[in-house]
């Protein structure tokens, strides 16, 4: 369906840039909305699961908050109180410098990896099933127009 019914959109777009930045903001929130949808049953944001995902990456080493948020997706997010919410849940461990009270390691727990594990299991199949629309060359070309317009940002 093109994007114009999706928005029920009466008024054309202004051009084809102005169709490609609208859809593009649409399609990022239909992806987070589906994600976001899988996450819930687990009890965690689109956010927490990033951050695990950042710190399983640097497993079996500790990461520095500044480390986390760095790789973050959504930079808007405040890394340390998404950390110590992962804390409570029990899937990350962080240990505060004796030296400096502001600098934290943190490392993910078993009980964080297990967790990513069972995800990873079920959000494989569902993020492959939402993109097999595309076949592998059509997702090669997008991932490269992302990656080009990105790169327009420097």
């Amino acid at each position: 369906m093109t994007l114009e019914k999706e928005i029920h959109q009466i008024k054309p777009f202004r051009n084809m840039y102005h169709n490609a930045y609208v859809n593009l903001i649409y399609t990022g929130k239909w992806i987070l909305q589906f994600t976001s949808e899988l996450l819930r049953q687990y009890n965690l944001t689109p956010q927490q699961y990033n951050v695990l995902r950042i710190l399983r990456g640097k497993y079996p080493e500790a990461a520095t908050v500044i480390y986390v948020r760095e790789r973050m997706l959504d930079r808007m997010s405040d890394a340390s109180r998404i950390i110590e919410l992962l804390r409570v849940k029990g899937f990350v461990e962080r240990n505060i410098c004796a030296d400096n009270r502001r600098k934290m390691d943190v490392l993910i727990t078993q009980k964080g990896l297990l967790l990513l594990e069972e995800i990873d299991s079920r959000n494989n199949r569902v993020m492959d099933n939402k993109l097999s629309t595309l076949n592998e060359m059509e997702v090669s070309h997008l991932i490269h127009l992302l990656d080009k317009l990105r790169d327009n940002d420097s």
